[in-house]
């Protein structure tokens, strides 16, 4: 049963936070769905002018209200870019947390947030299984980017290039480890996310070495969780709070410096969006979360800054290496110079700066499940730009974004490889 006193409370709520928009229509020039549909009601200040009148829309045509919502990346372009310092993101996630809540999640959401992600065993388990029988359905696309395609056309995949799950997950290679620190007198805890934990644990494994090369401790609980990103941004509020508090309870066991992660959208969603939706979580969570936030550092800053890893002297004739900026990291976070000095590192390696590198590369989470039409076009424009880099190896520090640019090259026979920079770094490493 919808809480009516809750709902009106969270539609004020988001009132008081639209009112600072102007209107101006700056978010045209830099959100990316706008620029291949040129719908207004696909960029901010249409959604905005929607949401205002947000209580009588959704009597009036709800699942309109929701299919709108949705169309949107959450990459921030539009919030980095505002005069007025509108909180685009928090206000879209709320919406779509009011919307949820007067219409219910989706039988499919329901099953996998409330029924899976929830429960991390049960979560593993099945994908565990899906691991083991995913060879009856897809067959290998590319050798060099280790992308699958399906062997039958679906709904669902449709022509999609997508990374098969690992025959061997992170917590299976590494279940745990608590080390002291080394030479360099810090600790950290390390939250790999579950794309990296699931699908690429060799980047799990390149953090683990580089941080071992370094003399840091590390701690990594065994009962970690999904970050919450899915459910929240879907407008799941209630999956996404036993999450945090999963989460909370396993790294609030150990003693660390810094919690570092190796994915943009975990980093973003721990240090941002946790502490801004703990309001009803009980003090002693709040707390946790808290000091989490905190400490919430990406691999590549804390290497940099913390660290202090620097760049070395370009070679003659070494692979040519660009990079893609995830919007969680540099529009959310800032953090957009320290991945380029991490692949500068690595002496093998020619760093090479493409155009447009801050450009979202459409994935969007669900958004490439909803709108897989557009999150290409946005994806080819991606494509196209690496490729007129020349570089061989393209880096990005968001999974997400991998598996998007995997998807891109992998589906045109593009010879270029796909990694993370600490990937890069490691390499270096005796």
């Amino acid at each position: 049963m919808i809480d009516l006193h809750k709902l009106a409370a969270m539609l004020q709520e988001l009132d008081d936070q639209m009112v600072t928009c102007m209107k101006c229509g700056m978010c045209q020039a830099v959100c990316p769905v706008f620029r291949e549909t040129l719908r207004e009601a696909d960029v901010t200040r249409g959604k905005i002018a929607l949401l205002e009148n947000l209580a009588h829309e959704m009597v009036a045509d709800a699942h309109g209200v929701q299919e709108k919502l949705n169309k949107c990346l959450l990459c921030g372009s539009c919030q980095a870019n505002c005069p007025s310092g509108v909180t685009v993101i928090d206000i879209f996630i709320k919406a779509r947390i009011i919307v949820n809540s007067y219409l219910g999640l989706p039988a499919a959401k329901k099953v996998i947030f409330k029924g899976m992600l929830t429960r991390p065993r049960l979560f593993n388990a099945l994908v565990a299984m899906g691991e083991k029988f995913q060879g009856l359905f897809s067959r290998p696309a590319d050798e060099l980017l280790g992308s699958s395609c399906s062997k039958v056309m679906s709904p669902l995949i449709g022509d999609r290039h997508f990374l098969p799950l690992a025959e061997k997950p992170l917590r299976m290679r590494v279940p745990e480890l608590n080390t002291p620190a080394g030479r360099s007198g810090l600790k950290v805890a390390f939250f790999p996310g579950c794309v990296i934990d699931k699908m690429l644990p060799r980047i799990g494994e390149a953090v683990l070495k580089v941080l071992d090369y370094h003399g840091v401790g590390v701690y990594l609980p065994p009962a970690q969780a999904c970050c919450g990103i899915p459910a929240v941004s879907s407008g799941d509020s209630e999956s996404f709070e036993k999450l945090v508090r999963l989460n909370a309870r396993a790294f609030a066991r150990g003693e660390f410096d810094y919690l570092v992660t190796a994915c943009a959208t975990c980093t973003a969603t721990i240090k941002e969006i946790w502490p801004k939706f703990m309001d009803a979580y009980p003090p002693g969570v709040q707390t946790m979360v808290r000091k989490l936030a905190d400490k919430t550092m990406d691999i590549n800053q804390f290497l940099v800054d913390r660290v202090g890893v620097r760049s070395q002297p370009a070679p003659t004739g070494g692979r040519r290496v660009t990079y893609h900026d995830p919007c969680h990291l540099k529009k959310s976070l800032g953090v957009s110079a320290q991945p380029r000095t991490l692949l500068q590192a690595n002496p093998a390696f020619n760093f090479v700066e493409m155009n447009e590198a801050d450009q979202c590369c459409g994935n969007g989470g669900t958004f490439n499940l909803q709108h897989y039409a557009v999150s290409k076009k946005i994806g080819d424009r991606k494509r196209g730009n690496i490729l007129a880099s020349k570089a061989e190896v393209v880096a990005t520090g968001c999974p997400a974004c991998m598996m998007q640019m995997t998807d891109m090259l992998s589906q045109h026979g593009d010879r270029v490889q796909v990694c993370h920079p600490v990937e890069i770094y490691a390499q270096a490493l005796k």
